[in-house]
């Protein structure tokens, strides 16, 4: 059996990563399959980002989420639950973030039914960072990953090529610029968890009020060791300061009707008498 012919060429499996995806894309964006033109990424709007003190983690963000110039939710999450002592900030594709996210969490929930012990920050970053990589960065997620292992207060930028630094203060998104500028001037060592928390909402302020993409309200999350402290709108930034008085009204002559349907529905009682005796 071993000694036969096989009618084809066999196509062994490779080791290594596969970059079968990013070859289709490019082949594409070269061929004239595409009538609308090459892949165009969808500008995103976001500002994210978090703080070391003196005994634990601040992440902070937005609540905006575009696509191009359309707002698609004003008051979504951008915190997302990774364990009992992590949270991870996501800025990019949303459905990258979201998909990715509740991938790893489900990788550090098997880890910890296994180990019965605590999931250490690094760990998700090495995770993250090998599956950021192996895209070549594809994927639209730009996260802050931070936390309180047994190391300490950890905080970690991993961008979407696999690259990550260890930072004590990091901002990320369309907003980041002016987030930074309150960061670098407020930030000092040994901070306390409110001048912390204080800070990262002064940042996310800037970056609503500074970036047409980052808007909304203001989330903020603060971790310690055994404890994590979740603060949903925590402010309301551009509210709507008037309304009209009785709303808005149309007539009915006034507005163009394109198309107009007829549909007849019959509804049937399907149902039977109870049988009582």
């Amino acid at each position: 059996f071993y000694n036969m012919e096989l009618p084809y060429v066999q196509d062994l499996p490779k080791g290594g990563f596969s970059y079968d995806n990013c070859l289709r894309n490019k082949a594409l964006t070269e061929s004239n399959t595409l009538k609308a033109g090459p892949i165009r990424h969808m500008k995103t709007g976001t500002t994210i980002c978090a703080a070391i003190f003196k005994d634990g983690v601040v992440m902070a963000a937005d609540t905006r989420a575009t696509g191009g110039s359309i707002v698609g939710d004003k008051n979504c999450e951008k915190i997302h639950y990774m364990a009992p002592n992590i949270r991870v900030c996501g800025a990019g594709t949303a459905a990258d973030c979201d998909h990715v996210s509740e991938m790893l969490r489900r990788e550090l929930e098997i880890h910890r039914f296994n180990t019965r012990t605590e999931n250490r920050v690094q760990m998700l970053v090495g995770k993250l960072a090998s599956k950021s990589f192996q895209y070549q960065g594809h994927l639209g997620t730009h996260l802050i990953i931070g936390g309180v292992d047994v190391k300490g207060p950890q905080l970690f930028e991993v961008s979407n090529d696999g690259n990550y630094f260890a930072f004590p203060f990091i901002t990320m998104g369309s907003g980041c610029l002016a987030a930074m500028a309150i960061m670098e001037t407020q930030y000092k060592e040994d901070m306390t968890e409110e001048e912390c928390k204080n800070m990262c909402i002064a940042a996310i302020e800037a970056g609503i009020y500074n970036d047409l993409g980052s808007g909304s309200n203001v989330d903020c999350c603060v971790i310690k060791k055994g404890k994590v402290d979740m603060y949903r709108n925590i402010k309301h930034d551009n509210k709507k300061v008037y309304s009209k008085p009785g709303g808005y009204k149309f007539d009915k002559d006034r507005v163009q009707v394109l198309n107009e349907y007829k549909m007849k529905l019959v509804v049937e009682d399907g149902a039977q008498p109870m049988d009582l005796s």
